[in-house]
């Protein structure tokens, strides 16, 4: 405050207020402005956490689609003209009604992209979700979540990521739809899931070391809180993303009633260790051609950006995800029994036809015939969604002269979930204003 003396009748004096300084006051001004705009920001931001992150423990009561909603009631269709089966001698149709569970760091995201591709080609009908590229996750999956549901409404394919709610998914497609899904050997899908989600994880900011995932597997119950947030991607994510309770009691009869209840209603479960025979089998069980299971590698890390578990590391972290790994060892020898069933000479032959295909577009569709760093990607539509503080996630550059028999089918299989969700003409205006407040504050 600034004082003077002012003179009043009788020659008095007394102290008078004036005026701040011009500079001074500006910059006071500008201050308040600052932290009005910065309160309104965070109120905003606060206000989409809330619309766009779901309470974790939702129950299945208060995220089902109401009573009165229809289930799925498809329209008969024309036949088709059976094919050939792959490699048999009868014919059969190819299945179009097809449910992916998706789970997460498994090669979902290579997956992903072979069914876009095929709802893509045979103008099919995907259930997509509403602003963002999941359903909610990590709620409970309900149909109210698709983008433009209307109670009866089916479609052929659901693959986006969601937390599995099997009743709810099974109205929404025909009663003889296909459930698939893939695991992952546990410990790897752990290591692989703590560099990638660790840092949204708060109780993992308490490590201090170098090694974080060493120092939390020397104690996990040190740091693991079950009611933290974004806790479910540090144990038991499978158990988890397929709507089981992940912190379930490993001596609980209720672990093995679940697994057989997974096995029961999906038809094949991939495994990511062998991901090429997975392809083969779900190439012979939907009756698809060879060129609808090719594939590139997307969402792939730097091989120096994660360090691989030593022997005692991954005893520990496979005992740490318990339930995950008496899930993946049921499914384990599930799949090598189809293998025997399938043929193992058949089944060699195949994979290398696969792989040869492989290398193929390989050949026709990358510049430089190998994935690059984020840096090094020139079309922004091509550039993979990274995680948060790091750009460890491996893109490709689209050769620039591709003869037009195989361009369409170079550019699809490149490009990354976000930017096909887009094409594909999904809403996905949350996810768009997150990405802008990433890049605008460079996280």
């Amino acid at each position: 405050m600034w004082l003077r003396q002012a003179e009043g009748r009788g020659g008095q004096t007394w102290p008078q207020v004036s005026e701040m300084p011009l500079p001074q006051k500006k910059r006071w001004e500008s201050m308040a402005k600052g932290l009005v705009l910065g309160a309104l920001f965070t109120s905003f931001l606060l206000l989409l956490y809330s619309y766009a992150v779901p309470p974790l423990y939702t129950g299945l009561a208060s995220t089902r689609t109401p009573e009165g909603a229809a289930p799925c009631s498809p329209a008969p269709s024309e036949p088709e003209a059976p094919t050939l089966a792959n490699g048999s001698a009868g014919g059969c149709q190819p299945r179009r009604d097809i449910v992916f569970m998706k789970t997460h760091k498994t090669a979902s995201s290579t997956l992903l992209n072979i069914l876009f591709r095929f709802g893509q080609k045979h103008g099919l009908k995907f259930a997509f979700p509403n602003g963002r590229n999941d359903f909610d996750y990590p709620a409970f999956f309900a149909r109210s979540l698709v983008q433009d549901y209307r109670p009866g409404a089916c479609f052929n394919i659901i693959c986006n990521h969601m937390r599995f709610h099997y009743d709810e998914v099974r109205g929404l497609v025909a009663p003889n739809a296909t459930f698939i899904t893939v695991l992952r050997d546990p410990a790897r899908l752990f290591e692989s899931s703590f560099h990638y989600f660790g840092s949204v994880v708060p109780f993992t900011w308490k490590l201090s070391g170098r090694d974080k995932l060493a120092e939390f597997l020397q104690d996990p119950d040190r740091y693991y809180d079950p009611r933290g947030y974004n806790a479910h991607y540090l144990r038991n994510l499978l158990f988890f993303d397929l709507g089981y309770d992940s912190d379930l009691d490993p001596g609980s009869p209720q672990v093995q009633e679940h697994i057989l209840e997974v096995e029961r209603r999906f038809h094949l479960v991939l495994l990511q260790e062998y991901f090429d025979e997975s392809l083969v089998l779900l190439k012979d069980l939907l009756c698809w051609g060879l060129e609808d299971v090719l594939y590139f590698k997307l969402n792939a890390r730097r091989a120096s950006a994660v360090p691989r578990l030593s022997g005692e590391l991954y005893r520990r972290a496979t005992a740490w995800n318990v339930l995950d790994a008496r899930l993946y060892r049921h499914f384990n020898a599930s799949f090598w029994r189809k293998v025997e069933a399938f043929g193992r000479e058949r089944m060699a032959r195949e994979v290398a036809a696969l792989r040869r295909a492989n290398e193929r577009m390989r050949r026709i569709c990358i510049d430089g015939g190998h994935a690059v760093d984020a840096a090094a990607i020139q079309d922004s539509a091509m550039q993979p969604w990274q995680p948060l503080g790091a750009k460890s996630i491996l893109g490709y550059n689209l050769k620039k002269s591709i003869g037009q028999r195989h361009a369409q089918l170079c550019r699809r299989m490149l490009t990354p979930e976000i930017q096909y969700l887009m094409d594909l003409g999904v809403n996905l205006w949350i996810t768009k204003l997150w990405k802008f407040i990433r890049d605008f504050l460079r996280w």
